[in-house]
């Protein structure tokens, strides 16, 4: 892992985008953001992007988050995968099943996400 830690983030939602990227570069992690998860699945290929972690959304068009999570952990079972939903059970059971590390119902607490990547990375 690098000096600062590169995050993953991936949300269909502009503006959860941009408050969750705003509130994590605060916090001193690089933030790269995917507003969907064939933009998200482009950028995790190339080997300039060497991410430390990836949030993402689980329903969106498309390509579903549930989808990109099971991409990749099938490609890089280690690479930590926090899950955020605001739809319930259905997509969290989705989520667990694709072996999503961490599943976050929205709205959730800012710090909390933070505790939850402070965890997953230290492992």
């Amino acid at each position: 892992m690098s000096l600062i830690p590169k995050l993953l983030l991936i949300d269909d939602n502009e503006e959860i985008l941009i408050s969750l990227k705003s509130y994590l570069s605060k916090r001193n992690f690089d933030v790269i953001s995917a507003s969907n998860g064939l933009d998200a699945l482009k950028l995790l290929e190339v080997a300039t992007h060497d991410f430390d972690l990836v949030i993402t959304d689980l329903v969106m068009p498309n390509i579903s988050g549930v989808a990109v999570t099971s991409i990749i952990k099938k490609q890089n079972p280690d690479m930590p995968v926090i899950a955020i939903t605001g739809y319930g059970e259905e997509p969290e059971a989705l989520a667990r099943e694709a072996n999503a590390d961490v599943v976050m119902e929205k709205p959730f607490k800012l710090d909390e996400l933070e505790n939850n990547i402070k965890k997953l990375l230290l492992k």
